[in-house]
């Protein structure tokens, strides 16, 4: 058995659960929020076989894409603020954080 941990975008969050749906995994949705762009995500948590783990993957890797965003930096507190940008700058954001981890046991009541 393994537990898959994505970690996805919130605009790519309910494709994603859909398409899981779709192929019979079952998950658990984490609303949880992004340390870089401070901005919402979602986290799935999916047990499953590990003959299904590839399937489980390739499902991940198709409904969640990357994009680019424009993004307002922060200024800084404090310190030298000769070398902030004080206009929007663009960055990838998207695409999923997965961690695959070994469980010993899965259960469902």
């Amino acid at each position: 058995m393994k537990l898959i941990i994505a970690v996805v975008q919130d605009q790519d969050s309910n494709r994603l659960s859909k398409a899981l749906v779709d192929n019979n995994f079952r998950a658990t949705k984490l609303a949880t929020t992004g340390g870089f762009l401070k901005s919402g995500n979602t986290t799935f948590m999916i047990g499953t076989e590990d003959i299904r783990v590839d399937r489980a993957l390739q499902i991940i890797k198709d409904n969640c894409k990357s994009r680019d965003q424009l993004v307002a930096p922060v200024s800084p507190m404090g310190g030298n603020a000769d070398s902030f940008v004080p206009y929007p700058v663009e960055v990838e954001v998207g695409g999923a954080t997965v961690f695959v981890l070994p469980i010993e046991q899965y259960m469902h009541f």
